[in-house]
């Protein structure tokens, strides 16, 4: 067998066939359809665009993402690490975009997009040192930055609960709140009742299900969709020459390097799942093609992109591990963003069906931070206290939304969005507790955990019928005191060396 052959052997690199190409294919795009599209929703409403205009979004979201996953499965020279991961616009950056957004509505838009360049192009040169700095990004930071971004996006669900619209005179209503409620209901009946595959889908099919109702009831407009080009190619540069603003670029880069962390992680655990081997140079090609991707996609009015979690626990689930069924999901995506009416027809979803599958969808954003949180070590350090003051400092601006009007302007850029705040506290105090160790306390704080006490069993074993502890020191049934022996002193035995408070001995 020659050497040349070996690639071939890899498990990504069997071709299943053009039919099973596309089943398989279209599953991966429906588990995360949902997902790709919420993103363009989310900024869109933020910046208080037309139904059409968000359409446009929403297309451009799915064409950018289908390039991106071609590029990352197919692979050109160093770009590409060619498995399995379908790529999306990344969840990271939604809290930053819309505090980018702030009062200026859809003139904020050109800043974010000057953002999301800018700083993927500066991701784009950290690659090859990345793996150098990982250990500053630790599951303690990571962990609570996906958990801010999971917190920060609540409100934005439950202004869509209400009726999205402010002004409008049925924000807040019942009728909008229930309808909320009722699509939330199908997402947890649907969890519950439905088989895998269904349960997967539950967001997308409480939509439907969600839509359905509000039509009946007269809550839903889709006068709207048929207007405009049912085909189109997406419009570079349709919201406006990009804008690069200093703050908002510091703030988008953030978000950036996070994304990068959490590729990384896909990438690996992709790996890991179809064994297959994946060494530095593939890492650092699937990190290129993430940055490049992001770089390129907000010329034709997309943001960041990464690769989508849970397409990789489709993969586990699944057991189909041919990179070449993502690719032809990749080409379904791009199909997808060549039809605006598809975006148009996800935009005329009434706001408050959008609420009650947000609820869902957000909360799930902070319950995966929450288990990633899980595997931290909180004995007797102070990483309790890291958690706790920086998820407190990622809140504020969601408690209080005017907390940094007063600061300077790239100043409240930066702090007002949580996920900016939480990132930056989680990193200053990680290397200060974590790495930068001088002056650290054995009894760090009192609201640490400290190390858990053990004893062996050899140790209970040499005790005696009638021995006792008292104030600390070991008596026998006769009131003598029993002494403790260093495991590691080779002197005389004690009186009694069948009792030993430290044993040496390996029972």
């Amino acid at each position: 067998m020659s050497v040349a052959s070996a690639p071939e052997k890899r498990p990504e690199y069997e071709n299943l066939g053009i039919g099973a190409n596309l089943a398989y294919g279209l599953q991966h795009v429906l588990t995360m359809y949902g997902g790709i599209v919420a993103v363009p929703l989310i900024v869109g409403q933020a910046a208080g665009l037309s139904p059409a205009d968000i359409g446009l979004l929403i297309a451009a979201s799915l064409f950018a993402g289908g390039l991106a996953t071609l590029l990352q499965t197919l692979g050109i020279p160093f770009f590409g690490c060619q498995l399995p991961l379908v790529q999306g616009v990344s969840f990271a950056g939604v809290a930053t975009m819309i505090a980018i957004i702030g009062s200026d509505g859809a003139g904020g838009l050109p800043v974010v997009f000057g953002s999301v360049i800018a700083a993927s192009l500066i991701g784009l040169l950290i690659t090859p040192v990345f793996s150098r700095i990982t250990k500053f990004f630790p599951p303690l930071v990571t962990g609570i930055v996906i958990t801010t971004i999971g917190l920060t996006l609540m409100p934005v669900a439950a202004r869509w609960a209400m009726g999205g619209n402010s002004q409008a005179p049925d924000f807040g209503s019942v009728a909008n709140i229930c309808l909320a409620a009722f699509t939330l209901f199908t997402v947890l009946a649907l969890s519950k009742l439905g088989n895998a595959s269904i349960s997967r889908l539950s967001i997308l099919l409480a939509m439907v299900v969600g839509t359905l109702v509000a039509v009946f009831f007269g809550m839903a407009d889709f006068s709207q969709v048929l207007e405009g080009p049912l085909v189109a190619l997406p419009s570079p540069l349709h919201f406006g020459a990009p804008e690069f603003q200093v703050a908002a670029i510091l703030s988008m880069l953030i978000v950036i390097v996070v994304t990068l962390v959490e590729t990384s992680a896909d990438i690996l655990a992709v790996g890991e799942i179809i064994e297959t081997k994946v060494d530095s140079k593939r890492l650092g090609n699937g990190l290129r093609a993430d940055m490049i991707s992001s770089s390129l996609a907000p010329l034709f009015g997309s943001f960041t992109q990464s690769a989508f979690a849970q397409n990789v626990g489709l993969v586990a689930v699944t057991g189909v591990k041919s990179r070449y069924v993502v690719a032809t999901a990749g080409l379904i995506l791009v199909t997808l963003g060549l039809l605006p009416v598809m975006g148009r027809l996800i935009a005329a979803v009434p706001t408050a069906v959008l609420g009650g599958a947000g609820v869902v969808l957000f909360g799930t954003v902070a319950a995966s931070g929450i288990r990633t949180l899980a595997q931290v070590d909180y004995r007797n350090n102070m990483n309790l206290v890291i958690v706790a003051t920086s998820i407190g400092f990622g809140m504020i601006p969601i408690a209080a939304p005017s907390f940094y009007h007063h600061f300077p302007a790239w100043f409240e850029t930066i702090f007002h969005s949580g996920i900016s705040s939480a990132a930056i506290m989680a990193i200053l105090l990680n290397l200060t507790f974590n790495h930068l160790k001088a002056g650290n306390s054995d009894q760090q704080s009192v609201f640490v955990a400290a190390s858990e006490r053990t004893l062996r069993y050899q140790d209970i074993a040499a005790l005696h019928d009638g021995d006792y502890f008292r104030n600390g020191k070991l008596y026998d049934a006769d009131g003598n005191e029993v002494p403790l022996v260093d495991a590691h002193h080779h002197a005389a035995p004690p009186p009694r060396p069948q009792m030993r408070a430290a044993s040496s001995s390996s029972a």
